[in-house]
This record gives structure tokens, C-alpha cells and sequence, in this order.
């Protein structure tokens, strides 16, 4: 894994933290919000901190773009986002992304 200092996996570890129960982020949002505050990381860092550090927080709540739930964890992850209510594919496998992706507020781009 890239070196990563404290400061961008505390900002990732918080956002997740942040993240309402039965919605999502996608890897790639979280990168996106954590670098534009830090100017750095990208989706592939913030699976390898959510790999590493990840266990405290609820990381069933960071899927891929598609919804996928992370690899090798997909029971775990499906059954708490169940319980807490997320909107699922209709096939049962990976969250609902229309519905259930969140961003935080200041992030969210302006309506028309």
C-alpha cells in the first residue's frame, strides 16, 4: 500500500463515520471529497485505508460505483445494510445507487 499519513486516514475514517445509516458512498466519492480538502488520493487509496483501518467504522456503508459491496465481505455487508434499511439492487446484491448514494451537504452541487 502507498504511504498514507494519519491526516488523510483520519479524513477518511471521519467521513465514513458520517455517512447516515442505510445509505452509501462510493469509493470514488469518498476520494473525491477527502482530495478536493487534502489534495490528494483517489479511490484505490481509500480502499486500502478502509482496508487497513476501516474495521471501527461502518464500512459496509463504502461500495464501488456500481453499488458492489466489498469483495470477499458481501454477507456481512448486505445483512447491515438490510438492517439498516438501505435500498437494494433488484436483484439483491448491491446498493440501490439512485437511491441510497449520500454526499455530504457542503459537497452536494447546486439545483438548478
Amino acid at each position: 500500500m502507498r504511504s498514507v499519513d494519519d491526516e488523510y486516514v483520519e479524513a477518511v475514517l471521519s467521513l465514513v463515520e458520517s455517512i447516515p445509516p442505510g445509505r452509501v458512498m462510493s469509493y470514488g466519492a469518498v476520494a473525491e471529497v477527502v482530495g478536493a480538502a487534502l489534495e490528494r488520493g483517489g479511490p484505490r487509496l481509500v480502499g486500502a485505508v478502509m482496508a487497513s483501518y476501516g474495521g471501527a467504522v461502518p464500512w459496509w456503508r463504502v461500495v464501488t460505483a456500481s453499488g458492489r459491496v466489498p469483495p470477499g465481505h458481501e454477507v456481512a455487508a448486505l445483512r447491515e445494510l438490510v438492517t439498516e434499511g438501505c435500498p437494494l439492487s433488484t436483484d439483491g446484491k448491491r446498493a440501490d445507487m439512485r437511491r441510497a448514494a449520500w454526499r455530504p451537504p457542503s459537497t452536494r452541487p447546486p439545483r438548478p
